[in-house]
This record gives C-alpha cells, sequence and structure tokens, in this order.
C-alpha cells in the first residue's frame, strides 16, 4: 500500500503525525511555496525511511515520481489523503497518468479541519485553477528517448503517393519494461497510461512524417469487421478502408499482423489487424473486399505490405486450432502431427490475399527477398519488436500505419 498525502492543501506538519501511524510507503506531496532556502521541505520526517518527498517543479512530474516509484515497488493500491478540492484535481492526473490497474482510495478531509495536532494551523489555500493537460504534456515532452532514436521500416512496395511505415520499439519514453519504449497502445490492464502513450505516439507522428494528421486505430475485436471511414462507426473491428486524405490508418501488432493496403491508381488505402483468429475469419481478403465495393478499386492495382509479426519458428496452437490452418494450405503447419503445432500465419495471410486476387508480386511479407524487410519476426527480436508470445500479458505494441499524401 502506498500513501500520498497531498501537503499542498494541509500543514507540513501532518507529515510528521502520519510516519507515527502509517505502516505503508508515504509520499508527500508539496508546493513550491512550502520549500526552505535550502531546497527542502520541513519539517521533515528524516528517520523514517519508507517516506519519500515529492517536491519538484510541477504536479505532474511528482505525480509521475510517484508512480515510478510506486512501479518499483509493484504496488498498485494508493490511499490520498487530500480535501475536496485537491481530489478534484488529482483525479485530472491520475485519469492521464494511471490505468485500472492502480486503486486510488480518496479520503477527502475537510480543508478547514485539514490540519494536525502537532500545530493547529490552518490549511494552505487551494492552488489557482490548474491546466492539467498542459502540465502533464510539457512534462513528458521534456522525457528523454530510451533505448535510442526512433526506427520506422517502409516497404519499397508502396508507392511514394502514400506516406507509411511500421514502428519499432525504440525511441520513446514508457519505461516498463516489457512496454519500453515506443509503446503505441494503453491498455486498462497494463501500467503504460493514456499520456505517455499520446506522447509516444506524437513522437511517432513528427519522426514518420504525418504531424499534425490523426492517428486512427483499428478497435481490435480479433475478427473480420471493416470499417469504411463515413459510415457509422461499428463498436469494434480488424480493419479500416478510406480514401480521405486526412487521416492516418493504422492497425496494431505484438505478434499479431498490421497488414497496409494501398492502391496507387484510385487513392485507396486500407489497414488490417490479423491475429490467428482474424486471419482464419479472412480479415485481409475483406479489406480487400470493401476496397473494390466501396471505391470501385481493382484487385491487381491493390498492393500489401505485411508489418512485423510472430514467426512459424515461434508460435504454437492446440492441435484442433491449427486443424483449421491444415484445411486452408497444409504447409501453413510444418508439424501437424505435434501436440502444440507451429503454425504460419503470414504464409496463411498470404494465401488468402492470392486466392482474393492480389497478384503474387504485389505482397510484401517475409517470403520476399528482393527488398528490405519489413516481416521480422517479433518474438525473435526483443530489442526492436514487442512481443506477446514473449513477454506475456503486460506487452508493448507497435503499430503498421498508411496515410495519402496530400495533392
Amino acid at each position: 500500500m502506498a500513501l500520498l498525502v497531498d501537503l499542498t492543501r494541509c500543514c507540513s506538519s501532518t507529515a510528521a503525525c502520519l510516519q507515527q501511524e502509517a505502516d505503508s510507503h508515504v509520499f508527500l506531496l508539496y508546493g513550491r511555496t512550502q520549500r526552505r532556502g535550502n531546497g527542502l521541505p520541513e519539517p521533515f520526517p528524516r528517520a523514517h525511511g519508507s517516506v519519500h518527498v515529492l517536491d519538484s517543479g510541477s504536479t505532474a512530474e511528482c505525480l509521475y515520481r510517484l508512480k515510478r516509484t510506486v512501479d518499483d515497488l509493484d504496488l498498485s493500491s494508493i490511499r490520498v489523503l487530500t480535501t475536496a478540492r485537491g481530489r478534484e484535481v488529482l483525479l485530472r492526473y491520475q485519469e492521464m497518468l494511471f490505468t485500472a490497474v492502480y486503486t486510488f482510495d480518496y479520503q477527502v478531509t475537510p480543508a478547514d479541519r485539514f490540519t494536525c495536532s502537532c500545530c493547529g494551523g490552518p490549511a494552505p489555500a487551494d492552488s489557482p485553477e490548474v491546466d492539467v493537460g498542459g502540465d502533464v504534456s510539457a512534462f513528458l515532452q521534456q522525457q528523454p528517448a530510451l533505448k535510442g532514436d526512433i526506427k520506422v521500416l517502409r516497404s519499397t512496395l508502396i508507392p511514394d503517393c502514400f506516406g507509411h511505415g511500421f514502428s519499432t520499439r525504440s525511441g520513446g519514453i514508457s519505461y516498463i519494461p516489457t512496454l519500453s519504449s515506443l509503446n503505441l497502445f494503453s491498455s486498462s490492464k497494463r501500467r503504460d497510461p493514456r499520456a505517455v502513450v499520446e506522447e509516444n505516439r506524437h513522437r511517432l507522428a513528427l519522426r514518420a512524417g504525418f504531424h499534425p494528421l490523426p492517428l486512427r486505430l483499428v478497435k481490435v475485436n480479433h475478427a473480420s469487421d471493416v470499417w469504411v471511414l463515413g459510415k457509422p462507426e461499428p463498436e469494434s473491428y480488424d480493419s479500416m478502408v478510406t480514401d480521405r486524405r486526412e487521416v492516418v490508418l493504422a492497425a496494431p501488432g505484438a505478434d499479431c499482423m498490421p497488414i497496409l493496403f494501398a492502391d496507387p491508381v484510385k487513392k485507396v488505402i486500407g489497414a488490417a489487424h490479423a491475429g490467428w483468429k482474424g486471419t482464419v475469419m479472412g480479415v485481409a481478403p475483406a479489406t480487400v473486399d470493401a476496397m473494390v465495393t466501396d471505391f470501385g478499386c481493382r484487385r491487381s492495382d491493390i498492393v500489401v505490405a505485411v508489418g512485423p509479426s510472430v514467426g512459424v519458428c515461434c508460435f504454437t496452437l492446440d492441435k484442433e486450432q491449427a486443424g483449421d490452418f491444415t484445411t486452408l494450405h497444409p504447409d501453413c503447419v510444418p508439424d501437424p502431427e505435434s501436440a502444440k503445432p507451429h503454425v504460419d500465419i503470414r504464409l496463411a495471410n498470404r494465401v488468402l490475399l492470392q486466392r482474393c486476387g492480389i497478384l503474387p508480386e504485389h505482397i510484401h511479407d517475409n517470403t520476399v527477398t528482393e527488398r528490405p524487410s519489413v516481416t521480422p519476426c517479433t518474438s525473435c527480436n526483443p530489442e526492436d519488436f514487442f512481443s506477446h508470445v514473449r513477454d506475456g500479458l503486460n506487452f508493448g505494441t507497435q503499430v503498421g500505419f498508411l496515410w495519402i499524401q496530400g495533392s
């Protein structure tokens, strides 16, 4: 358990009382006006080894330090002692800097009673209205990139009339080991918060050249639903298709395949997320069908790039599940008699794409050797890619992204 004491709204000597009764890690949130000439807040309970002073230049920085320490201690429960006004402000920071992995229990005390027996003095006056979003954004923009610079893989098959790429894991600010560093998806089940992921996406946009165009990710359902932008948006879908220039389509992947589709004649694009379930259900050919039906594309004009994804070397399924891939093509399961057969989901998508009319030479995947690779195995390359198979449930996410260049 961690205890956060909001001393920006109560007397600082409250901390001395709390250290006598708290059996948890205590975090003291101080404001700038509570610093003394030597830079340390006083009175300071120096004898208590589990007291952490949060007295940095901004509330965002203080709470980010709290989060990092809590993560290092593998804690998730945080009790907060504050006023009603303090809770209102801290809840906004919580929404941006934490996820549902963390539980916050706010103990609210009226401001006029938020004192302690040590001094009986009045609580500090409430601070003026706080620009929480601006504070968080400004702080995160100052954070150094981890694991080197941002690197983007690009397919030489996709023409220059489109901007596109596949992200790798370097150059972001996510510090959780399995999410470090350019994690591009925030999940309520993981410790990387929305604001950090948004900063990672902003850095990717600047590096890849699509800033300030919005990045729109598919709402993964591990199925084969396709959303054509302009039509009513479904609650979930694994593919998007559009001819709009003002948006960047993106598909996530961490073993599952981000697949990019482009028609240079009609100037139509698509992005699909293809895991093993979506592959069997036909998300790739469904994307092609939507491009043909809704925009008049010819199948022979469409080019497809398959991004970083788990290889047959590292991916296995139960025999019953693998049987669906054997039925699709025997080569998709090289060891069908094994208790946990290996499955080649990349080959499965190539088979399906060719069956629906995509020319073999218009598919850039791991079988293509005459072009720079954009389909390395995510599980085999921990320095460059996130992987669910390798890292377990707390995995990071890379994306494939695509947009139509402006006229």
